[in-house]
């Protein structure tokens, strides 16, 4: 029996086994498809690197080598003067879109392409900006507007004293980038407008007719210690520090004789004419002026280039003297320190090669993208929509 016990210890171990095998096992419980643990979180998914989704991809042209990744970033009505946030994910724009018979100021989400628009509604604004430095809690902005003195749409000048642009009765606000709580930030008698931010969060800079000159003027960022920083007769505006902040960039009129007659002629009607505009550069004081294009054409809206030392713009500069009709504005780069020519301006290379315009060029804040108005592949003659690109040097 003590031989038998282990045979039969083991057989019935085997029985088990066996019976175990050939039992069908229990099914699993199954989870309801379509269905998640219930988890909240407010992190944002900073792994997902981010990317410009707003907007379409567009054919590019390959003469235009500095710019790859082309897209288009609006469709119809006028879309111009585009200006970054601080951290290159957004744009702060004036536009006609919404049946606006005056541009209002928008601003658009690169990766969402959601637009909101941030004016009231009333008058008539241009020039907006963000404010640097970035990290602001709500996200605060800057435009001009007409508002206050100006309800209604201001009227177009004629074409009788040729092609002009008015110079309305703005003033500058500010505001939450959600529209909100839009306050008035430098106001005074005549145009306050054309205000941008130095990217250190030193200064602002505006032009203003508050003396009589459509001049530069810097302040705080509070809108108080306001500086006047250009004194010549002649149209300066459109200004932009340098990455740096050690520079300013600006287009200017510098009028003589019959002509600075004619400019002042105009300025006491509220108009300027921008067509003899040339590009300068400056300490952010507006110390040591420096003319770098002279050519005697239509230049303006320049930016600094990230190295703070380059300048794009745009000009007319190729269409032939004497030229009717619509001008061809194409974008140029042009090196403030590199020696003049001839001609006693640097040599300036061409950017963009479209029969048209092109204007308003801005690099972000990180560099990598140009963004720039133009009337290509416009529906209808005349539309100027924004693109962006890739910058490759």
């Amino acid at each position: 029996m003590s031989r038998l016990l282990p045979l039969l210890l083991a057989l019935s171990a085997s029985s088990a086994l066996l019976s175990a095998a050939c039992a069908t096992p229990e099914p699993k419980p199954k989870e309801p498809l379509g269905q998640m643990p219930e988890a909240s979180t407010t992190a944002k998914p900073e792994w997902i690197p981010f990317s410009i989704r707003a907007g379409k991809p567009v054919e590019g042209n390959p003469k235009e080598k500095h710019l790859t990744e082309l897209r288009q970033l609006t469709f119809g009505g006028e879309n111009a003067e585009a200006y970054w946030s601080p951290d290159s994910r957004k744009l702060i724009l004036q536009s006609t879109r919404e049946g606006n018979a005056c541009d209002q100021i928008y601003t658009l989400d690169l990766g969402s392409g959601e637009t909101k628009r941030v004016s009231n509604g009333q008058g008539k604004t241009t020039c907006s900006y963000f404010f640097y430095p970035g990290g602001k809690s709500p996200e605060k902005v800057l435009f001009a507007s007409t508002h206050a003195n100006s309800p209604e749409c201001p009227a177009k000048p004629d074409r009788s004293q040729g092609y002009v642009w008015p110079l309305d009765e703005f003033d500058i606000y500010t505001a939450n980038a959600d529209g909100s709580d839009i306050q008035p930030f430098i106001t005074g008698k005549g145009y306050d407008a054309e205000a941008t931010i130095a990217f250190d969060g030193s200064r602002i800079v505006f032009t203003s007719t508050r003396d009589g000159d459509l001049e530069l003027y810097t302040s705080k960022l509070d809108g108080t210690d306001i500086k006047r920083i250009t004194n010549t007769p002649g149209y300066d505006g459109g200004a932009f520090f340098s990455p740096d902040s050690k520079k300013l960039v600006w287009r200017a009129s510098r009028p003589e004789g019959k002509e600075l007659e004619d400019f002042k002629a105009l300025l006491g009607k509220g108009l300027v004419r921008p067509s003899k505009l040339e590009i300068v550069v400056a300490a952010a004081d507006g110390s040591n002026p420096r003319t770098v294009t002279k050519n005697g054409r239509a230049n303006f809206g320049p930016y600094f280039l990230p190295d703070s030392r380059r300048v794009i713009f745009s000009s007319d500069m190729i269409s032939p003297p004497g030229h009717r009709g619509v001008p061809n504005f194409e974008l140029f780069v042009v090196d403030t320190e590199a020696p003049p020519t001839a001609e006693g301006a640097a040599p300036a290379e061409r950017i963009t090669e479209y029969e048209g315009f092109d204007g308003f060029p801005m690099f972000s804040p990180d560099g990598q993208y140009l963004v720039f108005a133009s009337n290509r592949f416009g529906s209808q003659p005349g539309e100027t929509n924004l693109f962006v690109a890739r910058w490759v040097e």
